[in-house]
């Protein structure tokens, strides 16, 4: 059975302005594995690019940290990826590429693609070099430091649009598509 939170039960993360200072930014050249095996710069990559940051997925019989549902943003990873697959399709014809990315190991992350029939690839910032040339806004829970919920658009390496915080995350795909649709070249 899939972990699935009530998001009206849960705390609204606020902002906090810790992306306050990303849009404009160049992604940085840093190379990611990715579940396919490979490694990967987002930088390197022309045209439209669409990176939700999430803290975590959680794997079938695994228990969910102590008090994860208390930490504002943090439940919902699953549901977020689920719509991101969704809406790749729509995202796809104006343009964009979708990533996801944590700093969870690339092989737990396959995992992950293969029981939600992800048709896009996971990237693993385990060793937080892009969090870090970022300075993405993380969060620490059971001694892990874990990246906060947000969304990258990039354009040809620049960040054109920050989505954070993000919250409910099951609503988050919409959001970017309704952006795209909205500022169609």
């Amino acid at each position: 059975m899939q972990y699935s939170p009530d998001f009206s039960k849960l705390p609204i993360p606020e902002d906090d302005g810790g992306c306050n200072h990303l849009l404009g930014e160049r992604l940085p050249a840093v190379m990611l594995a990715s579940t396919r095996g490979n490694q990967l710069d987002l930088s390197a990559i022309q045209g439209k690019v669409v990176v939700y940051c999430y803290p975590m997925t959680k794997q079938p019989d695994v228990p969910i940290p102590d008090g994860w549902e208390k930490i504002p943003g943090a439940a919902g990873c699953t549901l977020q990826s689920c719509a991101f697959r969704d809406f790749n399709a729509e995202l796809q014809v104006l343009g964009a590429r979708i990533y996801g990315l944590s700093t969870q190991e690339s092989l737990y992350q396959q995992e992950t693609v293969e029981r939600l029939h992800l048709p896009f690839e996971l990237l693993s910032d385990a060793d937080f070099g892009f969090t870090n040339l970022l300075q993405l806004p993380t969060f620490e829970v059971e001694g892990k430091r874990l990246i906060k919920r947000l969304t990258l658009i990039a354009d040809g390496g620049k960040i054109v649009k920050v989505f954070y915080p993000v919250f409910p995350p099951d609503k988050n795909a919409q959001d970017v598509l309704d952006w795209f649709v909205q500022n169609a070249d």
